[in-house]
């Protein structure tokens, strides 16, 4: 049964298909809360679109205004009291999601294919994921790599704006490896996505005098959020892992096992910029790790220095003729991502500072 459309002084001067408008969305939304008992995040979110879309087609090309979504969350909350989701800010995210994925142009369909628009990661996410790409992430490239990663590492809402704000999409698979000269395909491949550069420890709080031990203590108090920066599918194993070699006693930082790249993985921690020595210890490590721990069935062992500073050219020549996969990636306590766009890449460094403070005090250098 059809209910009458209030009379207010908000909505007195309504267009005149304005109640055809209403009862349509009104049959739309009974019909999708239908079938949400078979899929209900799929079709709650193509509704969503639709709404987005009718939306942006009555306030743009009809010339509705924007007040009319005042008095549209009314009606949709009076009609559906216990349904949630038709309040005014969410209608207009509805209308900022289907900008964000517009129609794309008509071709013909194969048979069998879905006239939906949207991504299948789109339509695999909650809402309140779609809510923060949208907001937070403007580049639809990204958006879908974000939505991708969502879906195949069930990331809660939590996480998801965490890998946001922490830029792992720029940091994904950019570290600095023999990978390609030291793995086989597609083994090499995957490695390379595995490793991200640099790795973001927000979480620690480290002084001016801290030494490695002190980095790998944090990272061990934090464990958890150590785990959630280094990935999906690292197993920890030990740490100062005991290594004895003709009564000779060597420790790895870190020792974790990989269970998608099938290997184990030895992190070397530095306090400092990378040096070559940095690589030659790494090569004697996973030597020692391959002979004495590698099950058969398990991969060459990789190696990751993260240290507190690279040069780019330096660490291609370090590891241009290893044997053994080794990458180099920076750790940082802060990512750059957190800062206000316009300070990006405009703060000084501190050889900067310092240069400057010899310049005014030459005296007190």
């Amino acid at each position: 049964m059809n209910r009458r459309i209030t009379i207010t002084p908000d909505n007195q001067k309504l267009p005149p298909d304005y109640p055809e408008f209403i009862a349509s969305l009104k049959n739309r939304i009974r019909s999708a809360q239908v079938n949400a008992v078979v899929s209900v995040n799929r079709e709650l979110i193509i509704l969503y679109w639709q709404i987005g879309r009718d939306l942006v087609e009555k306030q743009d090309v009809a010339g509705w205004g924007t007040k009319i979504i005042d008095t549209l969350a009314r009606d949709l909350q009076g009609e559906f009291p216990g349904a949630g989701g038709f309040s005014r800010t969410n209608l207009y995210r509805m209308r900022a999601f289907f900008q964000a994925y517009p129609p794309v142009p008509i071709v013909p369909q194969a048979v069998g294919q879905t006239s939906c628009p949207l991504p299948e990661a789109i339509l695999h996410i909650p809402w309140g994921h779609n809510v923060i790409l949208i907001e937070k992430v403007k580049d639809p490239v990204r958006r879908i790599w974000y939505a991708r990663m969502a879906v195949g590492h069930s990331w809660s809402r939590a996480i998801l704006q965490h890998q946001i704000d922490s830029d792992l999409y720029s940091r994904q698979g950019k570290a600095l490896t023999n990978f390609p000269d030291t793995l086989p395909a597609p083994q090499s491949d995957l490695a390379l996505q595995t490793f991200k550069d640099p790795y973001i420890f927000s979480f620690l709080t480290l002084g001016a005098s801290a030494r490695e031990r002190d980095l790998e203590q944090g990272l061990m108090d934090h464990i958890q959020k150590f785990l959630l920066e280094l990935g999906v599918g690292f197993s920890f194993v030990g740490r100062q892992f005991l290594l004895e070699v003709e009564g000779s006693e060597y420790y790895i930082d870190l020792l974790f096992y990989h269970l998608k790249l099938r290997c184990f993985v030895v992190i070397d921690l530095k306090m400092e910029e990378f040096s070559p020595e940095h690589a030659g210890k790494m090569n004697f490590y996973l030597s020692v790790v391959d002979d004495r721990m590698r099950q058969p069935g398990d991969h060459p062992s990789i190696g990751l220095v993260l240290c507190k500073t690279k040069k780019h050219l330096t660490v291609e020549y370090a590891l241009r003729d290893m044997g053994k996969p080794i990458g180099v990636s920076e750790w940082r306590t802060r990512s750059a991502a957190s800062l206000p766009e316009e300070l990006r890449g405009s703060l000084p460094t501190i050889e900067e500072l310092e240069q400057e403070i010899v310049k005014k005090y030459p005296g007190q250098a």
